[in-house]
């Protein structure tokens, strides 16, 4: 009970004094308890009684002090009770900042290194856990360590990054590699939240005056004797201001800078074709100029793009064992996201790309909810700048045009996979769209102040990212449609007018690429009545299985195939044709059924067969390599069909003979691309089953 708590002290550290006790009840008004003194601050940290030879004198070391040979130091201040008072911690953070700026006006533009950067921070559990320590390279367990940066010019909307350079002096105090350590190596939300809690006594008016003092890693204890105890965890009032990470940051604080430069060379190699929502030569060129040092925006762009490459290109193209891969993504994706979610205002094309990167990250991990948070996040933010709307274009350069158009389409392609496979609502419908396709032309054509034209017979590498776009403005179409339907079902003439309009959509699907440019167009292997019976057995599988091993695990191994952008681009391109053309004929029949009441069985097998024949005519008229270089977003999607053919297939009991054979060696060939898939794993411990919540589709 509460009045119990009044007979007793159980934090006491010593018991009361003799003298200190009324000797007559009725003199309790008058004679007041004497209260012990405070706790050195090495006995309050260890929680043991603080014995000194005189109570009384507060310069005075305890035993335990002497016997340790530490300095007996009584920094420490009582927490208030109660919630912060916001208004004073805002005047204590003025007058932190104003001695910051006499303290960095006297001593010039050097400033003291943090006794915290000489010791190694300790990783957190979960890093622990995720990143295996053994044979990684040294790099990764380096700290990422923030440069000095100017400050930053205020933006539209008022963010605590604002003011973040001019309330702290630049540090050069290092920042665990994972970014989401436990034990927060920096002082600034400790500081600020002792601050909060109590005004400072006028005996330590010295520890406010000091910005070496006040902003070191523990400002509250003698130097000399934490540097001997082991780090203990903060309590939550010290987890700084997400405006701590927001600053510019050195490549070399995550990994060799020759390291992050072949990643970005592979990302171009394999990645961009697919995926080419940035400008080569000015992305390159700022990173040559060390822009990632004054910008932590663009370093966020940089860790994110190594992040997403990592786990896109085969392990054989990087010098680093598997688990020493996954780490660096990790990392580099960590510290991405610490610095883009302290920047989201003003929002900007470069907040769209990183998290569409971070996106693809997720994704290639298995992280499901991740990958979706992500996900929706560049689509928002790029509704936010109206990327969807052609008139916000004006007055931009020609670079941020075309790399806002080229991220729109990427994000507008991911949202139609995504609710065509995983039966999810459409969040960039094309009624809301007016945004062109990007221009045809190689970046290098490609100016701030004009378009340079492209040389004749050469084909823009973009022109791949235009036509599957129009091929999922087809699906986005017919899923409307289907959707619409499905909540208000047609009857009579709506019904035979839908009809018409799902036809229509079937004829513009199958014509789709008959206008393509030479190096996208298909060259079949055979023709597409005939299915060869090379296309199957087990020969066929098991030097499949072998190519796809070597492409995977030698070094030396050719990559001419995967190298050309336009192989690579053929596999994405015709197999989501045949995607989006499956769904239509399902629907048209469904349609049919629901206005005849019946439909041709024979008819619906053939055209089950001739999917089923295009799509393995097209597997095998692609070198293996190429396919494997799209990764696990093509074996979705023809997981996709070929489950759904299979499934037919069973249920159907007139089916032809040949129509069950192209859906065997469709299935067949469907477990070589789940080797792709299987080898695109950074996780051991994984056996790279399909998940089903996964995004099948990354925008490819």
């Amino acid at each position: 009970m509460p009045s119990a708590r009044t007979k007793k002290e159980p934090n006491s550290p010593t018991p009361p004094s003799d003298d200190a006790s009324p000797k007559d009840p009725s003199e309790n008004s008058k004679i007041k308890r004497k209260r012990q003194s405070q706790s050195c601050d090495a006995c309050r940290a260890r929680k043991v009684r603080c014995a000194r030879e005189n109570p009384d004198d507060p310069k005075g070391s305890c035993k335990h002090c002497i016997t340790l040979g530490i300095p007996c130091t009584y920094d420490y201040q009582p927490k208030k009770r109660g919630p912060p008072n916001l208004y004073l911690r805002r005047l204590q953070e003025a007058a932190a900042a104003a001695a910051a700026a006499q303290q960095e006006n006297q001593n010039g533009t050097e400033h003291a290194q943090s006794p915290g950067s000489t010791s190694q921070g300790a990783a957190s559990p979960t890093h622990s856990a995720l990143s295996p320590s053994s044979q990684v390279p040294s790099f990764l367990d380096s700290p990422l360590s923030p440069v000095h940066s100017t400050a930053l010019p205020p933006s539209r909307y008022p963010i605590a990054a604002d003011g973040f350079h001019s309330q702290f002096p630049p540090l050069s105090m290092s920042v665990s590699s994972t970014f989401g350590n436990s034990r927060i190596p920096d002082s600034h939300g400790l500081s600020n939240g002792l601050s909060s809690r109590s005004p400072p006594r006028n005996d330590d008016q010295q520890q406010y005056g000091s910005p070496s003092d006040q902003f070191s890693t523990y400002p509250l204890h003698n130097w000399s004797y934490k540097q001997h105890q082991a780090l203990s965890i903060l309590p939550p009032s010290a987890i700084p201001p997400l405006s701590y990470y927001y600053r510019p940051h050195r490549l070399e604080d995550v990994a060799p800078r020759d390291t992050i430069l072949l990643i970005i060379a592979l990302f171009f190699d394999f990645v961009y074709p697919l995926t080419p929502c940035v400008h080569k030569p000015s992305f390159m060129a700022d990173v040559h100029s060390r822009r990632e040092e004054r910008d932590p925006l663009f370093f966020a762009l940089v860790m994110s793009t190594v992040a997403s490459t990592l786990v896109q290109v085969p392990r054989s193209y990087l010098p680093m064992e598997r688990h020493a891969v996954r780490k660096l993504a990790q990392t580099c994706h960590e510290a991405s996201r610490h610095i883009s979610v302290a920047s989201y205002d003003p929002p900007t094309s470069m907040h769209v790309v990183i998290r569409y990167f971070d996106c693809v990250y997720h994704f290639c991990e298995g992280h499901d909810a991740t990958q979706h948070a992500a996900f929706g996040e560049a689509a928002h933010i790029a509704v936010t700048l109206r990327m969807h709307e052609e008139s916000s274009y004006e007055g931009l350069d020609l670079i941020e045009c075309e790399v806002r158009r080229r991220t729109f389409w990427l994000l507008f392609g991911a949202d139609k996979s995504m609710s065509i496979l995983l039966g999810r609502p459409i969040c960039l419908r094309d009624e809301d769209t007016t945004c062109n396709f990007p221009r045809e032309l190689d970046d290098e054509y490609i100016t701030p102040s004009a378009y340079l034209p492209q040389p004749h017979g050469k084909t823009a590498i973009v022109s791949g990212l235009n036509y599957i776009s129009r091929i999922f403005a087809l699906l986005g179409e017919i899923l409307v449609r289907i959707r619409v339907d499905k909540r208000s079902p047609p009857q009579g003439q709506f019904l035979t007018a839908r009809l018409e309009e799902v036809q229509a959509l079937h004829s513009r699907i199958v014509s789709a690429l008959a206008h393509a440019p030479e190096p996208l167009r298909l060259k079949p292997a055979h023709s597409q009545s005939h299915i060869p019976p090379e296309f199957g057995g087990a020969g066929f599988r098991q030097a499949a299985f072998t190519e796809v091993k070597d492409f995977f695990d030698n070094p030396n191994a050719s990559r001419a195939n995967a190298l050309n952008p336009f192989l690579v681009m053929q596999a994405n391109l015709y197999v989501t044709q045949q995607l989006v053309r499956f769904v239509i004929e399902q629907y048209r029949d469904e349609l049919i059924t629901s206005l005849q009441g019946s439909i041709d069985e024979h008819r619906v097998a053939e055209d089950r067969e001739a999917v089923a024949s295009d799509l393995l005519n097209i597997l095998h008229s692609i070198p293996i390599q190429s396919i494997a270089t799209n990764g696990p977003s093509l074996v979705h999607k023809v997981r996709f069909v070929a489950s759904t053919l299979l499934d037919a297939v069973r249920k159907a009991e007139t089916a032809p003979a040949s129509a069950a054979r192209a859906h065997a060696y469709l299935w067949d060939f469907l477990s070589i691309l789940s080797e792709i898939e299987r080898n695109y794993l950074l996780d051991d411990d994984r056996d790279g089953t399909s998940n089903d919540a996964g995004m099948p589709l990354m925008g490819n």
